[in-house]
Formats: C-alpha cells, structure tokens, sequence
C-alpha cells in the first residue's frame, strides 16, 4: 500500500521521512472553519478526517493521512496568527503559563473501507516572556505559518520551560500514535516497512 500526506506543511513531512516512510504529498485544500464550542480535540479530529477524505476520495488506493494541530489555553483555540500583531498577543497570552497542544490524524483507505482517526495532546509551560522577547522572536519570522504562532523546534525552543508528552506531536505530528495506528488498522510496520509497497 502507497502512502499520500494530505498536508503541505514541512514538519509534518520531516517527521514523517525520518521515520523511514516513502510517501508523496497532496496539499488538500479544504476550508479550515472552526465551529462554535467545538473542543480543541473536536477541532482536530475533524479538520484531519476532512484533510484525508477529500484526497482519498480521489485516490482509492492508497493510505491518506490527514493531520491538524492547534494550541489551546483557557479553552481559547488559538490557530496561525494572520499578522505580527496576532503572534504578539498569542505569545503575551502564553507567557508563564502552560498550554496544550492537540493533534488530530486521520488515515483512510477506500478501497479497503477502511477509516481511523484519533488526537494526542500535549502541555507546554512557557517562561515568563518580557515584551523584549517577544518581539524579538516575532523578529525571526518563525510565527508564521505555526499554531500559536510558535515553533518549537526552532527559535521557539527558547521561548520553553518544560513540556510533558510527545515532542513529536508539538511539532505537529505524534509519530509513535500514528505508527500505532498504521500497525493496528493496515498492519505497516514502520520498522520493517512490511505492509507498504513502493
């Protein structure tokens, strides 16, 4: 069985490659519309089923995975930042305080009816940030593009006390959860690649 990541974003793919996986990528384009009193968990469930349904609709074959993550504090969803000025009240919000990072896989396969989701959730605790290291990281550019307008894999790895569960799925894709699942409902192995054809 192929393997399509219906997503664009380089983290994902990264992730995704250094876990020895073959795949090609299929930006899906789906409107991304959070509902009213929709959980963080909610959230990312759906936006990763409608990411991974709307390309395996037209690729039967192949294993689909859908992914979504967002940053969440206060039951506040907090998305990408559309401006400098977003990312600067997101991270003032964040400072010395800790947040969640939740994040939804889907992977399905039409030709064998078979369509699986589930979420992992993650805290983050930043330091108390002055308004010196904010804009200071806003300066880099590495808001953009990023759920609560940090990346911690990057610059934003400064900006962090502690953090508890995946490291993975605050990059934006809890890999040990989704090799679970590609074991349990297609049984790939990412270890010895059996399941998965080139």
């Amino acid at each position: 069985m192929k393997i399509i990541l219906a997503s664009a974003s380089p983290r994902r793919k990264e992730i995704l490659e250094n876990a020895g996986l073959k795949f090609k990528v299929v930006k899906s384009d789906i409107e991304e519309t959070v509902f009213e009193d929709e959980t963080p968990e909610e959230l990312v469930k759906r936006l990763s089923h409608e990411k991974a349904a709307y390309i395996a609709d037209k690729n039967r074959a192949e294993l689909v995975i859908g992914s979504d993550t967002v940053v969440a504090i206060d039951g506040k969803i907090l998305g990408k930042p559309a401006d400098e000025k977003e990312a600067y009240n997101m991270l003032k919000m964040l400072s010395g305080r800790e947040h969640y990072v939740t994040t939804g896989v889907s992977m399905i396969n039409r030709e064998k009816g078979i369509d699986v989701t589930n979420h992992c959730t993650s805290s983050v605790k930043f330091k108390n940030l002055s308004d010196s290291d904010i804009y200071d990281y806003i300066s880099t550019g590495e808001f953009k593009d990023k759920a609560g307008s940090y990346g911690i894999q990057g610059f934003g790895a400064v900006l962090v006390e502690y953090i508890k569960g995946d490291y993975f799925n605050i990059v934006g894709f809890p890999i040990s959860m989704a090799s679970d699942m590609m074991k349990e409902s297609f049984g790939i192995n990412i270890f010895t690649g059996s399941g998965l054809s080139e």
